[in-house]
């Protein structure tokens, strides 16, 4: 009996790489005679003729299946409904603009099916062509996570991996709205071989992902899995009392002694406003918890599936 591989490929505006992933993921099922792959494509409210090319596809090959979604939730949203609507043996989550190479997969699969592992996972050991001021802060956001979460983020890290049944079950039974995968894949446990691989150019198309929005991925990230931001608030906080304590106590002991000659009032302003921007930066770090609880708690689904060529799909979670 074959066992089912499905290829969960999130996509937003992959109109020119789509069909390329498409050839290259056939390439690689006709290595694997053992298998049977089953491509899962989530169209993520994209606005060029992605979900066309999709139909198109589907329409040809009965293993394409497509979820498209009734506006852009995202990818973390894609992912989720990937992992919720798929029904492989082995699941795969990788992006369409071929920087998820396929040409691994038959490696991956073949670690899996030693039964060491639960998880293969693939990580950059280069960044070749990435802008270096990029490199520096995305090797920052690792190093810093770690230490301060439960989450096992390994540097160079990407979405693209292949898990067994099970570990995609637990991904699915955290069902939380503000999800962060990186993190989740490292929480859940598992036992997970990382496969490193050199950096691959996108095929055709531009990248969704400029330095303002991996900048709020990564604070997502660690507002998501660490309260060490409330920690240092909270120590910053006590520290500026303190400090403010023995500061009262020396303006006495100088009036006492000394008199009370007239102060210069740029130092006072220059307080005020240090200690008023600390102030404002502890309520922010609050506030961005309080934005994230507010969202859970209003039970918003996650996705909502406007169209697809999959019978038993879960349209709404």
């Amino acid at each position: 009996m074959k066992h089912t591989v499905t290829l969960i490929v999130p996509c937003y505006n992959e109109e020119a790489s789509l069909p390329i992933f498409y050839d290259a993921v056939c390439d690689v099922a006709r290595q694997l005679p053992d298998y049977e792959l089953t491509l899962l494509l989530v169209n993520d409210g994209s606005r060029d003729g992605t979900l066309a090319i999709m139909r198109r596809l589907a329409k040809k090959d009965e293993r394409v299946k497509y979820l498209s979604f009734s506006r852009n939730f995202g990818k973390e949203a894609a992912m989720y409904a990937g992992f919720c609507n798929a029904k492989g043996d082995y699941i795969a989550v990788m992006d369409a603009d071929m920087q998820d190479p396929p040409s691994l997969l038959p490696q991956m699969l073949e670690i899996l099916a030693g039964g060491e592992y639960d998880s293969v996972a693939t990580r950059r050991v280069t960044r070749d062509g990435e802008p270096p001021i990029r490199s520096f802060f995305a090797r920052m956001f690792y190093r810093i996570i770690n230490r301060i979460s439960e989450a096992d983020i390994v540097d160079g890290a990407r979405d693209f991996r292949l898990m067994k049944r099970e570990m995609v079950e637990a991904i699915v039974s955290m069902c939380e709205y503000n999800r962060f995968s990186k993190g989740i894949f490292g929480w859940i446990g598992f036992r997970t071989m990382w496969l490193p691989y050199k950096n691959v150019e996108r095929v055709a198309g531009e990248t969704k992902w400029n330095f303002w929005k991996l900048f709020k991925y990564s604070i997502d990230g660690i507002v998501n899995f660490s309260q060490a931001p409330l920690s240092i608030a909270s120590y910053t906080g006590l520290g500026f009392t303190l400090l403010a304590f023995v500061a009262t106590l020396f303006i006495i002991v100088r009036r006492l002694i000394f008199g009370d000659p007239v102060a210069g009032w740029a130092s006072t302003v220059c307080i005020i406003l240090f200690i008023g921007g600390i102030q404002l930066l502890c309520m922010g770090i609050i506030g961005q918890y309080l934005a994230k609880t507010y969202m859970e708690v209003k039970r918003r689904p996650h996705y909502i599936i406007a169209e697809t060529n999959e019978e038993s799909a879960d349209r709404v979670r």
